[in-house]
């Protein structure tokens, strides 16, 4: 038997600070096993279930490292690309980056209620931005969306509608009341963290836009938002934290 080597020594406390972390983020039991803490985390955790299997695979691995009647005596000693990748690893899941430190767009463009389609469309050629929140009032009341506006377009034009009048006439206030009810974006506050937006886009396929603001309020403006488009750039950013 021998003492804790230096690589051991930093994969166990690896093991022990994602085992933990894990456990109070999502309020998982004491009694459950590290694989099952693993398991039911990557349901809620769309970072933890991309790599769910290479954290059980770490579990294991320490299970062998350590001797089952005394975890002061070390058995087998990990490789040290297995021990800096396993610290990648519980880095990202312990203290995972802030979004709006990282892939958040903070050149935010937000458009008035009583804007006409005409402005909006009109203002997403020129920006090649494809979702303005509309604010009534200093209130979010919902996002102009490129694709959506165009589908709606497209339904004046099959009921042989006077398009210019449309456009020319019509709020984006009375326009995206006609998106449907489905959650094509949602709003989070200043802290939430890259993991978390990956989950988010995660759960719901549907999502295009998420706008940060200080708190999360409907009631105050953007300080950042991260599109579907940005998924890319937040998969990259979680895959290369720390290297």
């Amino acid at each position: 038997m021998a003492e804790f080597t230096d690589n051991a020594r930093r994969f166990i406390i690896c093991y022990n600070n994602i085992d933990q972390s894990l456990r109070s983020q999502y309020d998982l039991s004491k009694s459950s096993s590290y694989t099952e803490v693993i398991r039911r985390a990557s349901r809620m955790n769309a970072f933890v279930k991309k790599y769910e299997d290479q954290l059980i695979d770490y579990g294991r691995l320490r299970n062998a490292i350590v001797h089952s009647f005394n975890e002061n005596m070390v058995i087998a000693e990990p490789h040290l690309d297995v021990v800096e990748e396993y610290e990648r690893l519980s880095k990202a899941i312990c203290t995972p980056p802030l979004a709006i430190d990282t892939v958040c767009n903070k050149d935010i463009k937000t458009i008035n209620h009583d804007a006409t389609v005409a402005e909006v469309v009109q203002n997403i050629y020129k920006s090649g931005n494809s979702n303005w929140p509309v604010y009534k009032d200093g209130m979010l009341i919902g996002v102009a969306n490129s694709r959506r506006l165009i589908k709606e377009i497209g339904k004046k034009v099959y009921e042989k509608r006077d398009i210019n009048e449309f456009l020319q006439n019509t709020k984006i206030e009375d326009a995206i009341s006609n998106f449907g009810e489905d959650n094509y974006y949602t709003i989070t506050n200043k802290n939430v963290t890259l993991d978390k937006i990956l989950q988010l886009f995660s759960e719901n396929r549907k999502l295009s836009l998420i706008i940060l603001t200080e708190t999360g309020s409907l009631l105050e403006q953007p300080i950042g938002v991260i599109a579907i488009a940005d998924i890319m750039d937040v998969n990259k950013i979680l895959d290369n934290y720390t290297r």
